[in-house]
């Protein structure tokens, strides 16, 4: 061990050894996996310099660590379910207080300049260069959901004050959530199919939008399939969208550097405004007409 490092340096220094060593073998087993010859060369290129930058430390700390098996399955997880972009700029982000580290060991480890011009090189590398193919489709994921959100949770708020019966406004807003959902789906289809792309498969695309739609509207409505009560429906119809929301915006602004509050807010005043709207006219109805169901 290098006696110029105290325990507490220590202890940091064999914390990023072993996050080294594990983003090594996931950006290896990444490279094993791929089809795409671009991915495949700049996964290769970047396991090279990880394992450069577990040398270094090993030099320093005079102990060898094994990769953490656990955590290289997560990363390989997060990849094929939310694609390379969410997954990777998730794992470089986790890097960002080891650059900090790197600065500090510059005069007395030159080396280390290097190492650290090599780790904030990663994530430009990354976003630059990477084909992304679930990222290509994050279009069609926000056309079903943000439709969905905005055009049921206004009906719903709607036919809420219409109808007394939360089962009732659960079985139409199911019923109408599957028929649009077939509706955006086809549409979602033809829109692809009038602006061709090599990278885009205009059936793909559709089955994005269209589940998109279906998963957002079963999210709603299932509170008033729970609650017999509409005012507790309709709160929880509201955190769900509202977590939603939020989910989904937090997956685009790491995928894409995107604003998340910005987003968010944007996001939920669209959403809610329009509910808040479709409340009033629901209330209206029910008050000049005197509809109860």
């Amino acid at each position: 061990m290098d006696t110029t490092f105290d325990k507490q340096n220590l202890k940091k220094a064999l914390l990023q050894q072993q996050s080294e060593i594990n983003d090594h073998t996931i950006y290896k087993t990444l490279a094993s996996y791929q089809t795409d010859e671009n991915n495949r060369k700049i996964f290769e290129k970047i396991a090279k310099e990880e394992k450069f930058h577990y040398d270094f430390w090993v030099k320093i700390t005079n102990r060898e660590i094994k990769a953490q098996k656990f955590v290289i399955w997560w990363f390989i997880f997060l990849v094929k379910v939310f694609g390379t972009s969410f997954a990777l700029k998730s794992l470089e982000k986790r890097e960002t207080g080891s650059e900090e580290f790197y600065k500090e060991l510059f005069e007395i480890y030159p080396e280390s300049q290097q190492i650290y011009k090599q780790e904030v090189e990663h994530e430009f590398e990354l976003i630059e260069r990477l084909n992304d193919k679930k990222l290509l489709y994050a279009g069609a994921i926000v056309l079903g959901m943000n439709d969905a959100l905005v055009e049921l949770t206004g009906t719903l708020s709607g036919i809420a004050l219409a109808f007394d019966k939360s089962l009732v406004v659960g079985l139409t807003g199911l019923i109408m959530g599957i028929a649009a959902s077939l509706s955006m789906a086809g549409s979602a289809y033809f829109e692809a199919k009038e602006n061709p792309s090599e990278d885009i498969n205009p059936l793909i695309y559709s089955l994005y939008t269209g589940v998109s739609y279906i998963l957002t509207t079963t999210i709603l409505v299932v509170p008033f399939f729970i609650f017999e009560t509409m005012a507790y429906s309709l709160i929880m119809m509201f955190t769900s969208a509202f977590l939603a929301i939020i989910s989904y915006n937090f997956y685009i602004s790491v995928a894409k550097d995107l604003s998340f509050s910005k987003r968010v807010i944007q996001m939920s005043a669209i959403t809610f405004g329009v509910a808040l709207i479709s409340f009033g006219i629901g209330y209206a109805v029910k008050y000049y007409f005197g509809i109860e169901i």
